[in-house]
């Protein structure tokens, strides 16, 4: 069990290894962060581990967006269906989507802004964190991982790549969606009819309302699951560094000299 108690004089930690995850401060660009936000309200903030309000914006998205039909409607916009894009909008819920489309980009910017200030005092302080915690459920430690596994297992399932990397909660509320949006947008099905070479049908059957959450969810858990592996690494060594550095860095140990080295 993980017998770590942090103190008042440490203020502020770099990470937090706990059974569900690893969470921890490093440094974000805050456009990249923005960027995200705005292909999926509630992405930028998971990538922050804000995961609250990540999950609230998220849902959120997924609300308003099918009352508004918005994915409906940028699909005939894509077309250059203006008149059919105009006709499915609700416009009462579209005015609802925009105030809150704009909070999810700005507050993810300057949170991002806000968090990579933390991490410089933090990295400075370089206070003692948690790096294994061992429980009833489930065991989490740093060690290094290879960024290219969880790319590709999350492109194999959407999820997957963060569960390699023990990020359980982005890991189940990941692939819990991707199970939504592949039964409601009927993808399979289409792909079904494509492999018998029945186009026209895989275009009906398809339903583009729910199938356009799809690529930025894809997306996102192949991102997130790289940055945070590679980010784990990095702190992954800069943790044992420290150990080394504390506990024999200052012990002077002396080779005897060789043969050659006298001479």
């Amino acid at each position: 069990m993980n017998n770590f108690n942090p103190t008042n004089k440490e203020r502020r930690f770099k990470a937090y290894v706990s059974s569900i995850g690893t969470t921890q401060l490093h440094l974000r660009n805050p456009y990249i962060i923005a960027w995200w936000s705005a292909a999926f309200p509630g992405f930028g903030h998971l990538l922050l581990s804000k995961y609250l309000r990540g999950y609230a914006l998220f849902l959120w998205e997924i609300l308003v967006n099918n009352m508004a039909n918005l994915n409906h409607a940028m699909v005939y916009s894509f077309t250059g269906n203006i008149g059919m894009a105009k006709e499915v909008l609700d416009p009462r819920w579209l005015l609802l989507y925009i105030p809150v489309y704009l909070f999810g980009i700005w507050d993810s910017y300057r949170t991002t802004v806000d968090m990579n200030k933390v991490f410089m005092l933090a990295e400075r302080e370089n206070a003692d964190f948690p790096t294994y915690t061992i429980g009833a459920f489930e065991v989490n430690y740093l060690d290094k991982r290879r960024p290219l596994m969880a790319v590709i297992w999350s492109l194999f399932t959407p999820g997957l790549g963060q569960l390699y990397i023990h990020r359980v909660l982005t890991a189940i509320f990941t692939m819990a969606f991707m199970i939504v949006f592949v039964y409601s947008s009927q993808i399979l099905v289409a792909i079904h009819y494509l492999f018998l070479g029945e186009i026209a049908q895989a275009t009906q059957v398809i339903d583009p309302q729910w199938f356009m959450f799809i690529p930025s969810h894809v997306g996102f858990a192949v991102y997130d699951s790289y940055v945070n592996t590679v980010e784990n690494n990095k702190l992954y060594e800069s943790e044992q560094r420290k150990f080394l550095k504390n506990h024999y860095q200052q012990l002077r140990v002396r080779f005897p000299a060789s043969v050659n080295e006298v001479k």
